[in-house]
């Protein structure tokens, strides 16, 4: 079974490199966009568990979007992505992964 996640974020560069740490894990599988539009468009087609906010969003359009996320996908966990390498990346993952397994 495969973990979706979905990135957000509007800095291409920091994006991709996201995108190849998460989708180098085998089970999860990381769908990268620079839009709210996109993102809900991408939550409309696949069950996400986590979306993380990037570089470029500001913390209005995330708490606005965090509003919008709870409402329409109560289970899809928005957390902040601030960087910082594939170990700091996977343990934030983890955590999250482990959060919801046990209702946390």
């Amino acid at each position: 079974m495969s973990i979706h996640i979905l990135v957000l974020g509007r800095d291409k560069a920091i994006l991709e490199v996201v995108e190849r740490l998460i989708n180098s894990h085998e089970g999860w599988k990381a769908t990268v966009v620079g839009t709210e539009e996109e993102a809900f468009a991408a939550l409309g087609e696949k069950e996400f568990r986590i979306l993380f906010v990037g570089a470029g969003v500001t913390a209005e359009e995330e708490a606005a979007l965090r509003r919008k996320i709870s409402d329409r996908y109560p289970r899809v966990v928005v957390a902040r992505h601030f960087g910082g390498g594939s170990g700091l990346l996977e343990n934030e993952i983890l955590s999250i992964l482990n959060n919801i397994s046990y209702g946390k």
